[in-house]
């Protein structure tokens, strides 16, 4: 088997659609410019060699049509990322990912299934993964659990490693951080196949942890790998909000406890006692978004915790990627905590409309944000968009000459140059002739409307047709012209219908 075919069944995903990105110059932040975009054609073994040849990269799309997947990954968008602290802390954690370097220096990481499981459930592993390793609220592919098929949507693809394969810059760390051949990534991936069983097995392992097993999952999370050394104050400061919490009446013997067993080397006494007198004077909250905990922060486990974070305040959702099919007028989907979404341009435009079509199609309500805010969101989205293209017909364009078709062959043509002034259609020299407030009046009753007259003629230019004049004979034998338009005679499609031979014998 080619190493094309393996790579191909490693990265099994949608049947009818793949992904390509064409990648520009590399900005000043380290970040390459690129634009994604879907195109509607199954990623076949002659795609993915010209990926390993460096002909074109392609991207494989986890989700399939029943919305399940095989694989799934964490992209890590970080640019000076630790490689060896990351594949370190895998190890330590004893996850069941393959590290791959990204385009821009970031990471992928890789989950294989033994399986096809629902995108949803690889998900929410995936994500309790990402926040074990310290990067809550990385990228998870699928990025949804399900998919609008009937609608178009294909889901988001993420980029194949590999790509020139005799000179990667996407290639996959062993175990030593050192870079792997194509051919030993390829027996790794098949070797690193899991069932969820053994996902269960990993969850089960970190929810019961000694310490902070009622609390928030970031503290928890940030002391799985034992005691810490930094920043010791400020993870003083947050267990004093849960020590008083779990411990109302002893909550300052417990914070000098934590410091003496889960700091290496524990604060001095006058800072500990600096941190009790805070806690003292007010009852603070969890201090969420401020780092290490914002990275390690599970925010829908938090809140169901005993001592985690209270439930009185809104919910902020966890807005994707955005997808953008060229039909018109265009179609976004959205991902929105997980679910997709579809809108219009007026709804993503609109944070009112926005919050609308998430009740209607998610059941939920998610908090507005300032204005400003929603704007630098959706250009984000935009600037990072994947695009997916239609076929013509879908188009204006398309749309346009399919009921200009109708109308220059249906049973209302002219049978001479005459009938013109009626607004009829006449074809004669390999054109067709009519005049413009004919094609309009019957684009009218196709309810083809939105269009000004000067788009319908730059349309009609568009297809080769013109302006010009129609000599005609009027009444008494009197010759004129008529001013009318013209577009190159449409061929009409000839269908040739069996021919049944029909017997004479009379059965009576």
């Amino acid at each position: 088997m080619s190493q094309a075919k393996k790579l191909l069944a490693v990265f099994a995903g949608a049947k009818n659609a793949h992904g390509t990105t064409s990648v520009g110059r590399v900005g000043r932040n380290g970040k390459a410019d690129s634009k994604s975009k879907i195109i509607r054609e199954p990623l076949t073994e002659k795609l993915v060699q010209d990926h390993i040849d460096g002909k074109q990269g392609v991207g494989a799309i986890p989700i399939n049509e029943d919305n399940a997947c095989r694989f799934g990954a964490i992209d890590i968008d970080v640019y000076d990322l630790n490689q060896k602290e990351l594949q370190d802390r895998i190890q330590k954690l004893k996850l069941p990912l393959l590290q791959c370097r990204s385009k821009s220096g970031g990471a992928h990481l890789y989950l294989f299934l033994k399986e096809w499981e629902q995108a949803s459930v690889a998900r929410e592993y995936l994500t309790e993964m990402a926040i074990m390793l310290g990067h809550s609220g990385a990228e998870i592919f699928p990025k949804q659990d399900s998919i609008i098929v009937e609608r178009g949507d294909v889901g988001n693809f993420i980029n194949m490693p590999y790509f020139d394969a005799e000179t990667p810059q996407r290639f996959c760390y062993d175990r030593k951080t050192e870079s792997m051949e194509l051919d030993e990534f390829l027996v790794a991936a098949n070797k690193a196949r899991v069932n969820l069983s053994d996902l269960e097995a990993i969850r089960s392992t970190t929810q019961t942890r000694k310490h902070f097993s009622d609390g928030p999952p970031c503290i928890r999370n940030i002391f799985s790998d034992g005691p810490q050394s930094e920043p010791r104050n400020k993870l003083l400061f947050f267990m004093g909000v849960y020590c008083k919490k779990k411990f109302p009446d002893s909550w300052q013997a417990s914070l000098e406890e934590y410091n003496r067993t889960l700091f290496s080397p524990p604060l001095p006494s006058s800072e500990v006692l600096t941190v009790i007198k805070q806690h003292d004077k007010k009852d603070w909250g969890y201090t969420c978004k401020d780092e290490p905990f914002k990275s390690y922060c599970d925010p829908s486990l938090c809140v169901v915790a005993k001592h985690g974070i209270t439930d009185d305040s809104p919910d902020a959702p966890q807005v994707g990627g955005l997808t953008i099919m060229l039909s018109e007028p265009r179609l976004y989907f959205m991902d929105v905590n997980g679910l997709r979404i579809q809108l219009s341009s007026e709804q993503l435009q609109n944070q009112t409309l926005w919050q609308r079509a998430c009740m209607e199609q998610c059941n939920f309500m998610p908090p507005t944000t300032k204005p400003q805010n929603w704007q630098k969101m959706v250009n984000g989205l935009m600037s990072q968009a994947t695009y997916i293209d239609v076929p013509y017909e879908e188009t204006i364009a398309g749309q346009f000459k399919e009921h200009l078709f109708s109308y220059c062959t249906s049973h209302i043509r002219a049978m001479a140059p005459e009938e013109i002034e009626m607004n009829k259609p006449w074809t004669d020299g390999g054109v067709t002739k009519f005049k413009l407030e004919g094609l309009l009046e019957f684009l009218h009753h196709r309810r083809f409307v939105g269009q000004t007259r000067a788009q319908i003629i730059q349309m009609i230019r568009d297809m080769g047709g013109d302006s010009g004049v129609q000599n005609i004979v009027k009444a008494k034998g009197r010759r004129t012209t008529l001013r009318c338009w013209y577009v190159p005679a449409f061929q009409e499609d000839e269908t040739e219908l069996p021919v049944k031979e029909i017997s004479n014998d009379i059965p009576f």
